[in-house]
């Protein structure tokens, strides 16, 4: 009997000290986030994950209204906003990075030349110029690389790349504004994949309530904000992935979101490499303005932000291979073990979306070009 009650007098003395922590647990969590970010708690990191620390963005060097009059970044955003560029002369790079949405486009999956869908979601070019690989499966490793494929794509901008220059060439006012950003009139792909490159590496995001939090200014979040904070370094595990000034390791992961022998199938980096390892990875995408650029995924099926959190709440393992068939099957994609089942309640989903919503900024809605150059 005596063991009993000992027993449960400790059960009581636990539930009222778990009761009390979680009483101030939130200005607990305040005053250790409110520290220099070498103080913080130490992520959640998997052995082998390739992350770094948070850093905040710069804030706007005055010298960018200056950029933005370089003659190339002024060629290149007249052809990014100019539909000549497309076969149909209906389209431009704006139609599917539109500035008005951050500069994608808020649709599940691009509809180009022909009214013809895509079938992967147009990444932001926010934040473009920190990039490594460029596409959902890192195909184009530059800017000026990236350009080639929608410009000429059937499915997008359709045009003959054969026919671009000489339509080009045949406006004197484009042949005066590479004069001035490349010193020749005779320009070729090349000068025209450099301006365009020279525009988008321009698109930066805005700084956010989490870069004012991270400079110093702690009370830029909420408490909610904050906790889910910690949630999105610790026990949701995010920091494998998504770290440092864009949130994005830049690497490829696969997260459950194959589709394999399904409708939507997407093979994802596979169809680069061709390495059977590949299949079912993506890029990871940067978290910054996430809240700004709905739907997400590469595919673009998901527009509820709790869903999605509960997927990765649920940890994705059960797309794994189970059957015998599937084992030998060395195309079924394998999940990464970085997704783990997370047991996050609904309180603390509700905060890691609090959070997201901290580390995206305002829209700034640049205005395209009162007159293209005809």
């Amino acid at each position: 009997m005596k063991r009993i009650m000992f027993i449960a007098l400790a059960i009581g003395l636990t539930v009222l000290s778990t009761a009390f922590l979680s009483d101030k647990g939130l200005s607990d969590l305040r005053a250790l986030y409110s520290k220099p970010i070498s103080e913080w708690p130490k992520p959640t990191i998997d052995s082998g994950a390739n992350w770094s620390e948070f850093k905040s963005l710069p804030k706007l060097d005055s010298s960018y209204f200056s950029l933005m009059e370089k003659p190339d970044v002024k060629l290149g955003k007249f052809l990014f906003f100019d539909p000549i560029l497309s076969g149909s002369n209906q389209i431009s790079c704006s139609s599917c990075h539109n500035p008005q949405t951050s500069w994608a486009d808020h649709s599940t999956v691009p509809v180009g030349h022909d009214h013809l869908v895509g079938t992967r979601n147009t990444p932001s070019l926010l934040n473009v110029y920190a990039r490594k690989t460029m596409f959902w499966d890192g195909r184009a490793h530059s800017l000026e690389e990236q350009a080639l494929s929608p410009i000429e794509a059937h499915n997008e901008m359709a045009m003959d790349l054969t026919k671009l220059v000489p339509k080009l060439k045949a406006i004197p006012a484009y042949k005066q504004l590479f004069m001035e950003a490349f010193g020749e009139e005779d320009f070729s792909m090349p000068e025209i994949m450099k301006a365009l490159a020279s525009f988008q590496r321009t698109l930066t995001s805005r700084r956010s309530r989490f870069d004012e939090f991270l400079d110093g200014k702690h009370n830029a979040l909420t408490d909610d904000e904050i906790a889910g904070l910690h949630l999105f370094r610790t026990k949701a595990r995010c920091m494998n992935c998504h770290n440092g000034q864009f949130m994005t390791d830049e690497d490829f992961h696969n997260i459950g979101l194959t589709y394999y022998k399904r409708k939507y199938e997407d093979l994802g980096r596979y169809i680069v490499t061709k390495d059977p390892k590949d299949v079912g990875k993506f890029r990871t995408p940067s978290l910054r303005d996430v809240m700004n650029t709905d739907p997400w995924m590469h595919n673009g099926l998901f527009d509820n932000m709790i869903g999605l959190l509960n997927m990765y709440n649920s940890g994705m393992q059960m797309n794994n291979p189970k059957t015998e068939a599937q084992l030998a099957d060395p195309m079924h994609p394998r999940v990464d073990p970085l997704m783990k089942k997370l047991d996050l309640t609904k309180g603390e989903i509700q905060q890691l979306a609090a959070f997201l919503q901290s580390v995206t900024a305002t829209k700034y809605r640049m205005n395209r070009p009162e007159k293209l150059p005809r």
